[in-house]
Parts: C-alpha cells; sequence; structure tokens
C-alpha cells in the first residue's frame, strides 16, 4: 500500500464518503453550537442536554418513526423539567440537570429494552453508525446545520452579551430570556443532527472539545468558531481514518480525537506560558548584571 493509497482507501466506497460527509456536517453544527457552551460554562449541561434526547429516540424506534421527531420531543421535556424543578424547589439548576441527566438516559434504556432484540439498536442511538449514514441522513443534518450557523449569525450579538454578562444584556435589550432559549433550540437541533453519525453518548465529545481547544489559543469568539470548526473537520477525517486501519468503531474515534487533542493542545499552552513566565523573570536579572556601573569604583 502507498502512501497515498493509505490516506485515501478509507473513503473510496460511497459510504464511506458519506460517513465523511455526515460527520463533517455534525462537527460544523457541534463547533458553533459548543462555543456558546464552552463560553457561557454551560458544559453540564450540554452534557445533560445530549442524554436527555435517548428516550425519544428509543420511543421513535420503538414506535418506527422519526428519531428527529422523537429527539425534539425529548428535548422538549428536558428542558421543561429543568425550569419547574429550578422554580417549583429551592434547588439549584445543576441538581435539577442531574436528576434529569440520569432519569433520561434510564428511561431511553428502559424503553429500547423492551423490544426483543434491542442490542443493536441501543447500540446505534448511544455510539452511534458512521458508517450507516444515509442520504436522507444528510439532507436532514444539511438543512439543521443551516438552521443552526444562520441562527447563531443572527443571533450573534444577544448571545454574546448573554455569555459575560446576563444583567448587561438586559439593560440593552438584547432580551437574555429569549436569546437563552434560542441557544437551547440550537443545541437540541445540533444534537438531533449528530446523532446518526456519532451517537448520543460520544456528541459531546465534538460539541466540548473543538470549542475548548480553540478557547486555549484564540481570545476572540469568531476566531474561536473558526478554529473549532477547522478542529472538527479534521477531527472527522482523522478518526474515520484511524478506525479505518486500527479497526476501531468509528464514531468513538472521531469522538477521542478532539479530546486528545484538547489535552496536547493545553500541554503545549502551559509550557510556552512557563517559558515566557521563565524569561520575564530573567530579563531583569539581566538588565541589572549588563548595567554600566554608576557609582564610584572602588579600589584597594
Amino acid at each position: 500500500m502507498t502512501l497515498l493509497e493509505w490516506f485515501t482507501d478509507p473513503f473510496a466506497l460511497g459510504f464511506q464518503q458519506r460517513a465523511l460527509l455526515g460527520g463533517v456536517l455534525a462537527g460544523l453544527m457541534c463547533a458553533v453550537v459548543g462555543t456558546w457552551l464552552v463560553l457561557r460554562g454551560m458544559s453540564f449541561f450540554g452534557d445533560a442536554f445530549v442524554h436527555g434526547v435517548v428516550p425519544g429516540i428509543a420511543a421513535a424506534v420503538v414506535l418506527d418513526t422519526s428519531p428527529a421527531l422523537g429527539a425534539a420531543v425529548a428535548a422538549a421535556v428536558m428542558v421543561a423539567g429543568i425550569e419547574i424543578v429550578s422554580r417549583q424547589t429551592r434547588l439549584s439548576e445543576d441538581t435539577a440537570i442531574g436528576l434529569l441527566f440520569v432519569g433520561m438516559l434510564a428511561l431511553g434504556v428502559v424503553i429500547i429494552s423492551s423490544v426483543d432484540s434491542y442490542t443493536g439498536s441501543l447500540t446505534t442511538i448511544l455510539f452511534g453508525d458512521a458508517l450507516g449514514v444515509t442520504r436522507q441522513d444528510l439532507v436532514q443534518q444539511a438543512v439543521l446545520g443551516g438552521v443552526v450557523i444562520g441562527a447563531s449569525v443572527v443571533m450573534y450579538r444577544p448571545f454574546l452579551a448573554l455569555s459575560f454578562n446576563r444583567q448587561k444584556a438586559e439593560l440593552l435589550g438584547m432580551r437574555p430570556g429569549r436569546a437563552h432559549a434560542v441557544l437551547l433550540v440550537l443545541i437540541a437541533a445540533a444534537v438531533i443532527g449528530s446523532f446518526q453519525s456519532v451517537g448520543t453518548l460520544l456528541v459531546f465529545g465534538l460539541l466540548v472539545g473543538p470549542p475548548a481547544t480553540a478557547a486555549l489559543v484564540v481570545r476572540t469568539v469568531p476566531r474561536m468558531m473558526a478554529v473549532a470548526a477547522a478542529l472538527s473537520v479534521v477531527s472527522v477525517w482523522l478518526g474515520l481514518l484511524l478506525s479505518y486501519h486500527l479497526g476501531t468503531a468509528g464514531s468513538a474515534t472521531m469522538a477521542l480525537v478532539p479530546i486528545v487533542a484538547f489535552f496536547l493542545t493545553l500541554a503545549w499552552t502551559t509550557v510556552r506560558a512557563r517559558r515566557a513566565t521563565a524569561l520575564d523573570q530573567d530579563e531583569p536579572q539581566s538588565a541589572v548584571a549588563d548595567a554600566p556601573a554608576t557609582g564610584p569604583t572602588v579600589t584597594r
């Protein structure tokens, strides 16, 4: 096998190309939405939200209906449940999220386990089936991707204000409550558009990994989104490439790559910061040592 074939063979067939395109679409959606999640410190909510759609997808599989519709209904129930627990009790939002996180995931497994041969369906729901992406899935992903990216552009200023100061956003008339609701809808759309490629459990890797890595190396939101999108595309491509040659699960490998990239980037930025600090501390000492003597010279 030549070096060129090593890179091209994993994408030679139609289903492999659909897997790549589906993963890229999922990665772009997750990069855009994930940027706002990371900026707002909502990673735990994002993780819970990803698990929250499991019962909807499971019910759709059992009833032989649209998984996207089931996921949308489950997402709405998840959001409503968090609001009810937060408003009707003194418990924090994190507690409500944790309760529904476990509850919704368990409910999804219970629903799908009611089917006699549920193992295959459960594996697909939780871990995805990158090589099983169809043209219809790609069309659905493209539509959802257009909605997610378009809404993020339109709502850029409200999202930005909400990410840094909710009170200031209210004073500026940005309607942070509405912006938060729109963001929840976009998270749901990204998850629904991604679960076929990477699964409900693993989509979190693309949702948080690339934006978190981008946050280590850039300081503006547009650049953060651009870097996160690029990292997502590379993660999908490299994940599928490695899974083909190593014989590993494609969805899991795609989700693992951005996490590894984050820790490698973290190590690199940490080493660079320490070197910069060491140089800053050495410079004053060198300047004192090299400075000409201005006082009287003492001789014996």
